[in-house]
């Protein structure tokens, strides 16, 4: 059986908006359970890093506000894009993990600036030990890129902005 990762986020995202706290799907090849709420692992002597506590949330949460300063910026930072109304996001679809090549040597699926077609992988979202290709939903060009690689990143949170062709 192979995993269709667009039919997986959908379903956990339908999941996501019921009551259902436990899900358990099983075939000879393949086994997937999902729990809504905090997961508690049993506590041992680590020696490595240890996982992140992985939370699946009950209810769609609104993207966190960006943080305003006054500041100026330095001569050497680029100024951040200003959000044209146009633009698209390109929001996390689960918690998880920021990965913006596939794999540590490898280049990013986009840069800034990039056009990208529909359909097209723009990054991943690691989650439970799942690699997720997130794709565009429309064609267009990168605008700006919000997070930086091996963040973690909320269900809903805005991502990338994509100016639309």
């Amino acid at each position: 059986m192979s995993i269709n990762f667009n039919e997986l986020r959908e379903l956990l995202g339908t999941i996501s908006q019921t009551d259902i706290t436990e899900l358990v799907l099983k075939s000879e090849e393949f086994e997937l359970t999902v729990r809504k709420g905090t997961l508690t692992l049993p506590v041992a002597p680590v020696t490595e890093k240890p996982t992140p506590e992985v939370v699946i949330p009950s209810a769609p949460s609104p993207p966190p506000q960006p943080k305003v300063t006054k500041s100026e910026p330095l001569a050497d930072e680029p100024t951040p894009p200003t959000i044209d109304k146009n633009w698209v996001p390109i929001t996390s679809p689960m918690v998880g993990t920021f990965y913006r090549a596939p794999g540590p040597d490898e280049a990013a699926f986009v840069e800034i600036n990039d056009r990208i077609r529909s359909g097209q992988t723009v990054c991943i979202i690691e989650a439970m030990k799942l690699m997720n290709e997130i794709e565009a939903e429309a064609s267009g060009q990168i605008m700006d890129i919000l997070v930086a690689n091996g963040e973690p990143v909320e269900y809903g949170q805005t991502l990338m902005w994509l100016k639309p062709e």
